[in-house]
């Protein structure tokens, strides 16, 4: 099983810390977040990384170089310009199966192989990985009809919302939909395969997920696993594989 990590973000919601350490870097506690996720890739049974990088690679090559040996090869893919979340797929060596393709700054306890598992078993192109969220509106929603005659008040609601975690699995042949040096997103990509008539599916997981790149998750991903980190990298905190 093979990975592709997407770290050439400039962590611009994470200003001004990401001004002089790339968002990969960002730590939790003790470790920084490209560490939890690459243990947890490992232990999942990923034997082979990729990492796209941009904003300050270098910096991240080389603490991952020279910090931990995660038993798997890891290469780096180098960015001259931005190339979104996708564009970098089609300049990593293609995968010949199913593989993993997320975001460097997420903390979450989903089973990467369950979600390998589960788009394999629908045969679809693509399969997100996505969490329930909810956002409490501070204002009075006002429901009116075309007369402007009020229907209905909702005093600051609560909206629930499906969102990606910014994990997917992917099969070989999306990346067909990557022009060479092109910058595309991923949610982009997947709508590129879906007009082409392709299945593209979500499986929803229920547990943990924090976007890092998001100022409050990222405070709240720090508390959360100082409390119980084992619950992310199990109790040795080291590679399995």
């Amino acid at each position: 099983m093979r990975a592709v990590i997407m770290a050439g973000g400039l962590g611009s919601r994470l200003a001004p810390y990401t001004t002089v350490l790339p968002k990969p870097l960002m730590p939790l506690t003790d470790r920084p977040i490209l560490d939890v996720v690459l243990l947890q890739l490992v232990q999942a049974g990923v034997d082979s990384v990729s990492i796209s990088v941009g904003h300050m690679g270098g910096l991240i090559e080389s603490w991952v170089r020279h910090h931990t040996d995660y038993g798997v090869p890891i290469e780096f893919v180098y960015e001259d310009q931005p190339l979104g979340t996708a564009g970098a797929l089609a300049r990593v060596q293609r995968p010949d199966e199913t593989f993993l393709a997320l975001n460097g700054d997420i903390l979450t306890d989903l089973s990467f192989a369950d979600l390998i598992a589960h788009n394999d078993r629908h045969g679809a192109i693509a399969t997100m990985a996505v969490n329930e969220r909810t956002v409490d509106v501070q204002y009075g929603i006002v429901h009116a009809d075309g007369d402007g005659r009020v229907e209905t008040l909702e005093e600051k609601p609560q909206l629930a919302y499906t969102v990606g975690m910014g994990v997917y699995a992917l099969d070989p042949k999306i990346i067909d939909f990557i022009a060479a040096g092109e910058r595309v997103d991923l949610p982009d990509l997947v709508t590129r395969a879906i007009a082409a008539g392709h299945e593209v599916r979500t499986c929803l997981h229920e547990g943990y997920w924090r976007d890092i790149g998001n100022r409050d998750d990222y405070e709240a991903a720090i508390d959360d696993f100082a409390a119980d980190p084992a619950a992310f990298i199990g109790a040795s905190g080291q590679p399995t594989a």
